[in-house]
């Protein structure tokens, strides 16, 4: 599974409004320049984020962007559907709609079980979590098996 660039500037943007002040809001030159994104790409993305309700803005002088939603009630999931839609694609099809035949037939069931892990993981931790450092005790987990850290470089048959 590839995370696009949109998808990754847009939480690390919305992490940056979670650990904002309440109630404050951040231009988009802040969050560009506070996470090395850059700011036209940022300014689409937000676009997005506060169309899909995430983000609200405000004009005029002291003027930006903040959360529309307490941060704790925002998942990594949900910013990520905001800006790339459904977080599992196979060839542009949801899983579900997919049929296999034959030999391949049990390939529906993987790729259904990996949505429902990039689910349990995206829609597990929130913005709150991000903005203060901490992941759900089942992400941090994950993370303690050596294995989850490596890529290998080719088949391992």
């Amino acid at each position: 599974m590839r995370i696009s660039a949109k998808a990754d500037y847009a939480v690390r943007a919305a992490a940056e409004l979670a650990a904002s002040e309440p109630g404050a809001t951040r231009t988009a030159e802040e969050l560009a320049t506070a996470q090395h994104i850059p700011r036209k790409f940022l300014e689409a993305i937000l676009t997005a984020l506060r169309s899909a309700g995430l983000v609200v803005s405000q004009r005029g002088l002291g003027g930006g962007y903040r959360l529309a939603h307490d941060a704790s009630e925002v998942s990594v999931a949900d910013v990520v559907r905001a800006v790339d839609g459904p977080l599992v694609f196979v060839r542009g099809e949801r899983p579900s709609e997919l049929d296999y035949q034959g030999a391949a037939a049990g390939l529906l069931h993987v790729w259904v079980a990996l949505r429902a892990n990039v689910r349990s993981v995206l829609e597990s931790v929130t913005l709150a979590d991000l903005a203060a450092g901490t992941l759900p005790a089942e992400v941090r987990e994950m993370l303690a098996d050596d294995g989850a850290w490596e890529s290998p470089d080719s088949p391992s048959f």
